[in-house]
């Protein structure tokens, strides 16, 4: 079998958009409709999952290598900044910061994550607000984490460190 040129390799970290950070185990072969298509096997540890991505198909999806330590520093600053909370419904709000967390786009979670962080003495959040404020979080905290070799313990601490601070 002659050795194909892939954008990614096993054993390395990537992001997929809808799912986050997960690992390439390794590319494997399937018979799928009588075709013989080559997949990357992406295991999310975490939610203990696995995603088969065909390898031709990778980058069309949105999978993509992790952020570099310069994106990393810009949405590091895009959560220093002040939150931009627009007047629409929140229905219409909620379904931008959804497709900003699924995006995979690290700049544009922590975008998300910077406008629906409250600091102590603020109101408290509706229930799908906490959702997706977890959920853009966990996904911030995973690349960063990633990037910096890291546990994510070390990357929640960075960030809360950051939003802490934007208050004072």
């Amino acid at each position: 079998m002659s050795k194909k040129k892939y954008d990614f390799t096993p054993n390395e970290f990537v992001v997929y958009p809808a799912h986050g950070v997960g690992k390439i185990v390794s590319i494997e072969t399937q018979e799928v409709a009588g075709f013989e298509l080559e997949m990357f096997v992406v295991s999310f540890e975490k939610d203990k999952m696995t995603l088969r991505v065909p390898t031709h198909k990778a980058t069309d999806v949105g999978m993509r290598a992790l952020a570099s330590p310069d994106v990393v520093g810009h949405a590091m600053k895009t959560l220093r900044g002040k939150a931009k909370v627009k007047k629409a419904m929140w229905s219409r709000r909620a379904q931008e910061y959804e497709q900003k967390i699924n995006s995979g786009d690290l700049i544009a979670i922590a975008e998300v994550v910077r406008d629906l962080h409250r600091q102590d003495d603020q109101r408290e959040q509706s229930y799908s607000e906490r959702q997706l404020y977890e959920a853009a979080l966990e996904r911030l905290t995973r690349e960063i984490a990633a990037v910096a070799g890291n546990d994510e313990n070390a990357a929640a601490a960075e960030i809360d460190s950051v939003l802490v601070s934007r208050a004072a």
